[in-house]
C-alpha cells in the first residue's frame, strides 16, 4: 500500500500537470459488496536486445513505480510465472509483472499469468483488478492516460495480442494505462517500426521514470478508490 508520504506527494501534483485522463473511471466503480483484494499490474515490452527501446516504456515505468510504492513492495526478481522466467515484484496489495514475451505475441503469456495468479491464491476474478501498462505513440513523452480495457488497440500489437488471448471476465476489474513515447514525423509503417525499436536515450528514460511513473501511481490510486480495493 502506498505510504502516507507517497500519497501526499502524488496528490499534490494535479491531474492537469500529469496530463491524466480519467473519463472512463466513473463507469468502473465496484459494487459495495464486492471488494478487490489484489491489483495485478502487467507491463508490456520486448525482451533481450530490444528491452531498452521505446516499445518497452511500460517496463521502465513499472520498475520506477515499484520504488514509489510502500517499503513493503519487494524489488523485482526473476520468478517462474506463466511457464517463463519473469521479473516480478509480488507485494501484499500490488503484484507487478514485466511480460517476458515479445510484444507481438505477449497475449498468451498474459492469459496464462492471469489464470495462474488466480488459481495459486484462490481468488475469484471479482477479487482482482488487472491493469496493463504500455507505450503510446499517440501521446507526447511521459503523458499518462487511462484507457478502457475494450478500447481499440489502435495498431498496438501488444494490446491486440492480449485482446486475442485473454477474455476479460465481466466480474473482474480491467483497465489499461498508456504512457506516451511521442511519434516520428513520418507515419509510414517502416518509420514507426524503426522508432519504437530504437534505443531510448537517458533523457527519455528520465522522463518515463519521473513524470511517467508518478502519473501511473496517481492513476492506480484513483483506480483503488473506484474499484473499492481493500485497505
Amino acid at each position: 500500500m502506498p505510504s502516507k508520504t507517497t500519497k501526499r506527494r502524488a496528490k499534490t501534483e494535479t491531474t492537469a500537470q500529469l496530463n491524466l485522463s480519467t473519463d472512463t473511471l466513473d463507469s468502473q466503480q465496484t459494487p459495495n459488496n464486492m471488494s478487490v483484494r489484489r491489483v495485478l499490474v502487467i507491463s508490456l515490452g520486448n525482451p533481450g536486445q530490444y528491452r531498452n527501446t521505446y516499445h518497452s516504456a511500460g517496463h521502465v515505468v513499472l520498475e520506477a513505480l515499484q520504488q514509489q510504492l510502500s517499503r513493503d513492495q519487494p524489488s523485482f526478481a526473476p520468478q517462474r510465472i506463466g511457464k517463463q522466467s519473469t521479473l516480478a515484484s509480488i507485494g501484499s496489495r500490488y503484484s507487478l509483472l514485466q511480460s517476458p514475451a515479445a510484444m507481438n505475441v505477449t497475449g498468451p503469456w498474459v492469459a496464462k499469468a492471469y489464470k495462474e495468479y488466480l488459481a495459486e491464491r484462490g481468488l475469484s476474478p471479482a477479487e482482482v483488478g488487472v491493469v496493463l501498462v504500455h507505450d503510446d505513440l499517440e501521446e507526447e513523452l511521459g503523458v499518462v492516460k487511462i484507457r478502457d480495457w475494450k478500447r481499440s488497440h489502435r495498431g498496438h500489437n501488444g494490446i491486440k495480442s492480449v485482446n486475442g488471448a485473454l477474455q476479460a471476465d465481466p466480474a473482474g476489474k480491467w483497465a489499461r494505462i498508456s504512457v506516451g513515447i511521442g511519434r516520428p514525423d513520418a507515419r509510414d509503417k517502416a518509420s514507426v517500426s524503426d522508432f519504437v525499436l530504437a534505443k531510448m536515450p537517458r533523457s527519455v528514460r528520465d522522463v518515463l521514470e519521473g513524470t511517467g511513473s508518478r502519473g501511473v501511481l496517481q492513476t492506480l490510486m484513483e483506480l483503488e478508490t473506484k474499484w473499492g480495493v481493500e485497505g
